[in-house]
Protein backbone atom coordinates (compact mmCIF):
# COMPACT_ATOMS: atom_id res chain seq x y z
CA UNK A 1 0.00 0.00 0.00
CA UNK A 2 1.60 3.33 -0.91
CA UNK A 3 1.50 5.99 1.49
CA UNK A 4 -1.36 8.93 0.73
CA UNK A 5 1.41 11.66 1.77
CA UNK A 6 3.26 10.27 -1.41
CA UNK A 7 0.97 11.85 -4.07
CA UNK A 8 0.60 15.13 -4.61
CA UNK A 9 -1.26 17.74 -2.82
CA UNK A 10 -2.38 15.45 0.08
CA UNK A 11 -0.49 16.81 2.74
CA UNK A 12 -0.99 15.10 6.35
CA UNK A 13 -3.76 17.39 6.95
CA UNK A 14 -5.74 16.10 4.20
CA UNK A 15 -4.16 12.61 4.55
CA UNK A 16 -5.72 12.81 7.97
CA UNK A 17 -9.08 13.30 6.83
CA UNK A 18 -9.12 10.83 4.24
CA UNK A 19 -7.93 8.16 6.93
CA UNK A 20 -11.13 9.28 8.92
CA UNK A 21 -13.44 8.30 6.37
CA UNK A 22 -11.97 5.11 5.85
CA UNK A 23 -9.39 5.92 3.03
CA UNK A 24 -5.51 4.66 3.92
CA UNK A 25 -4.01 4.00 0.77
CA UNK A 26 -3.19 5.79 -2.49
CA UNK A 27 -4.64 2.85 -3.81
CA UNK A 28 -8.00 3.15 -2.81
CA UNK A 29 -7.88 6.81 -3.20
CA UNK A 30 -7.29 6.06 -6.96
CA UNK A 31 -10.26 3.00 -7.13
CA UNK A 32 -12.79 5.02 -5.41
CA UNK A 33 -11.63 8.48 -7.52
CA UNK A 34 -12.22 12.06 -6.50
CA UNK A 35 -15.62 12.29 -6.54
CA UNK A 36 -16.97 9.36 -4.53
CA UNK A 37 -14.03 10.33 -2.38
CA UNK A 38 -15.16 13.90 -1.71
CA UNK A 39 -18.70 12.80 -0.77
CA UNK A 40 -17.67 10.69 1.72
CA UNK A 41 -15.44 13.68 3.11
CA UNK A 42 -18.17 16.43 3.06
CA UNK A 43 -21.07 13.83 4.96
CA UNK A 44 -18.19 13.80 7.75
CA UNK A 45 -16.43 16.93 7.21
CA UNK A 46 -18.60 19.29 6.21
CA UNK A 47 -16.22 22.59 5.75
CA UNK A 48 -14.10 20.99 3.10
CA UNK A 49 -14.32 22.83 -0.35
CA UNK A 50 -14.15 22.73 -3.64
CA UNK A 51 -10.29 22.97 -3.58
CA UNK A 52 -10.15 19.91 -1.76
CA UNK A 53 -12.00 18.27 -4.55
CA UNK A 54 -9.38 19.74 -6.91
CA UNK A 55 -6.66 18.32 -4.87
CA UNK A 56 -8.03 14.97 -5.05
CA UNK A 57 -8.37 14.38 -8.35
CA UNK A 58 -5.29 16.32 -8.83
CA UNK A 59 -3.35 13.74 -6.50
CA UNK A 60 -5.06 10.76 -8.38
CA UNK A 61 -3.65 12.47 -11.64
CA UNK A 62 -0.59 12.70 -10.58
CA UNK A 63 -0.39 16.80 -11.14
CA UNK A 64 -1.05 19.86 -9.29
CA UNK A 65 -4.15 20.52 -8.43
CA UNK A 66 -3.86 24.04 -9.84
CA UNK A 67 -2.95 22.51 -12.97
CA UNK A 68 -5.59 20.72 -13.69
CA UNK A 69 -7.16 21.61 -17.30
CA UNK A 70 -10.39 23.96 -17.14
CA UNK A 71 -12.95 21.84 -18.29
CA UNK A 72 -12.11 19.27 -15.64
CA UNK A 73 -12.88 21.77 -12.76
CA UNK A 74 -15.67 23.06 -14.10
CA UNK A 75 -16.92 19.31 -14.38
CA UNK A 76 -15.50 19.25 -11.00
CA UNK A 77 -17.44 22.62 -9.56
CA UNK A 78 -20.80 21.69 -11.27
CA UNK A 79 -20.51 18.34 -9.23
CA UNK A 80 -19.47 20.25 -5.76
CA UNK A 81 -22.04 22.56 -6.49
CA UNK A 82 -25.09 19.66 -6.48
CA UNK A 83 -23.96 18.60 -2.83
CA UNK A 84 -25.20 22.27 -1.79
CA UNK A 85 -29.12 21.28 -2.83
Amino acid sequence: MTELTSMKNIGKELAAKLNFVGINSAEELIELGSKQVFLRLKIKCPNVCLVHLYSLEGAICGIEFNNLADDKKKELKVFSDSLKK
